[in-house]
């Protein structure tokens, strides 16, 4: 298991919808941080979306990463344009990459099951002619059963899970139930920490991100059920930093929790 950050690590300063910095976040400069945290791994998802990036600043990410001994993985989302999913096909062969984490709904499209596999099938022989696995991240509609349902559909020699340890909640599955049913499918890990607090008025609940090891995540149970699953895969911190006093703010605080996580991850992720 290697240890990595992602594009959805500092979502803040990449820019997100009304919160737009002034100087986002590069996929350059990315790769340059994980150099700076000592992580080995980059994950750009569809909040930075490589295949937008023109030939030269690729190639220079590419060889930023491989100057620094650094494993690049790709993700995107939506499965309607089939045209995209062909394109992180390519692009996946050209980084040597072993998946494609996928997130199946888009605007305005949330296939069931059967429409994902309709949709999916098809395509599967050229990935595995290219050695290319699809890595389904439970992003919240579909529970840990209809993820299963779906890759056993497809076949688990070419599809699995990008494990989300706090998406799940959006399907009423908190990592217990999500860790033990998808641990056996898991090509991925997205390694999320987080807390939960009752509002003020006492009615209700806030589910919220912190730093790596800061909050209800059992990281040593988790990892352990992946062993014992049998699953070697790579671990990218993710962070749902709340929104601070300003965007400057939340930005600073975005980084300094990568680099608390990390260096609390360094104590149980060795590399």
């Amino acid at each position: 298991m290697k240890l990595g950050i992602g594009s959805y690590t500092y979502t803040w300063a990449l820019g997100v919808p009304g919160h737009r910095p002034p100087c986002p976040l590069t996929a350059l400069e990315l790769v340059r941080r994980a150099a700076m945290l000592g992580v080995k791994v980059v994950q750009f998802c569809d909040n930075l979306p490589l295949t937008s990036l023109p030939d030269g600043e690729l190639d220079d990410v590419i060889n930023l990463a491989a100057e620094n001994d650094i494993e690049l993985e790709i993700g995107t989302r939506g499965i309607a344009d089939q045209s995209n999913l062909l394109a992180y096909l390519a692009l996946a062969k050209r980084l040597g990459a072993r998946f494609v984490r996928l997130v199946v709904d888009s605007q305005g499209h949330e296939p069931s099951v059967s429409e994902c596999v309709a949709i999916l099938r098809p395509l599967l022989p050229r990935f595995a002619d290219a050695g290319v696995k699809l890595a389904f991240e439970n992003h919240d509609r579909f529970t840990a059963a209809a993820l299963i349902s779906l890759i056993e559909e497809l076949g688990t020699e070419q599809t699995g899970v990008c494990l989300d340890t706090v998406n799940s909640f959006g399907a009423l599955e908190g990592p217990a139930v999500v860790v033990s049913k998808l641990a056996p499918y898991t090509l991925n890990l997205h390694l999320k920490d987080f807390t939960i607090s009752r509002v003020s008025s006492q009615m209700g609940f806030v589910i919220s991100g912190c730093a790596a090891g800061q909050g209800r995540l059992d990281i040593p149970w988790l990892l352990a059920q992946l062993r014992a699953a049998g699953r070697d895969v790579n671990a990218i911190i993710e962070l749902w930093t709340p929104y601070g006093h300003d965007l400057a703010a939340t930005i600073a605080r975005e980084a300094a929790w990568a680099e608390e996580s990390v260096s609390h991850l360094r104590t149980i992720i060795p590399d």
